[in-house]
């Protein structure tokens, strides 16, 4: 199938809207274009590009600067983190969202297989809480909160560790399933294992981006002047920092 040039440009239009609408439903979409519509319709004019990719950029522009730079360093902590520890490929990051900002990267499967991978991941899942810790000295709490978030999903992940994958250096063979925050509640010596691992996790991603605090500035102005960044151009920034 051959693309022509006027479908070629009409689709390199779309990619900026494409990855700005990223995380959002559908029924989000259709909302955001009824008002476009609506503001193109009042102002006498049909609606263009620009119209929704300002929209889209609304969220982002309900927080302070200091805020959205915050959102940005965050982020790009974690973005940095999965390139640099070779953990999977960042698609997506993304700040201005609901939740504040995220990064949408494909986990290397393979990776994973062993308790090294388990523990980059783990450092990548918290090097935006690193990233803040850095560069301010102190982090936002949106770090935690919920079952999806930063904290939550890293605890998860050593619970895991230390009770179902079989890598617990206590009792490894004994197969305990996972009871979440329940089986730390309830397991002082589990609590202590599980913290043991989120620190060294956060260790390894503290050391990380201090050794590489430039690239890491490099990726989060680019992210807070355009709001959101693909893959490429994330591992381009890295790149080019890195030589």
């Amino acid at each position: 199938m051959t693309e022509t040039r006027t479908e070629a440009n009409w689709l390199r239009s779309l990619r900026p809207l494409a990855l700005l609408a990223t995380g959002r439903t559908g029924a989000d979409i259709e909302r955001l274009v009824r008002e476009v519509r609506r503001r193109a319709s009042r102002a006498g004019r049909p609606i263009a590009w620009n119209d929704i990719e300002e929209a889209l950029r609304d969220r982002a522009d309900q927080v302070s600067d200091a805020l959205r730079w915050r959102m940005a360093v965050h982020e790009a902590g974690h973005a940095v983190a999965y390139i640099l520890l070779d953990v999977g490929d960042v698609e997506t990051v993304m700040i201005g969202t609901p939740q504040g900002g995220k990064v949408l990267a494909r986990v290397n499967q393979e990776v994973l297989q062993v308790e090294e991978g388990l523990m980059r991941l783990m450092a990548c899942m918290l090097a935006g809480r690193a990233a803040e810790t850095i560069l301010f000295d102190a982090v936002l709490v949106g770090s935690g909160g919920n079952p999806e978030s930063d904290l939550a999903r890293a605890t998860a992940l050593a619970v895991d560790a230390e009770t179902s994958l079989g890598v617990s250096r206590d009792r490894p063979l004994l197969y305990r399933p996972p009871e979440g925050s329940d089986a730390l509640l309830y397991n002082p010596q589990l609590m202590e294992r599980v913290n043991a691992r989120l620190e060294a996790a956060m260790a390894t991603a503290m050391t990380l981006l201090r050794d590489n605090e430039e690239t890491l500035l490099n990726v989060a102005r680019e992210l807070n002047e355009h709001r959101v960044l693909d893959g490429e151009q994330v591992r381009a920034l890295v790149t080019e920092r890195r030589h």
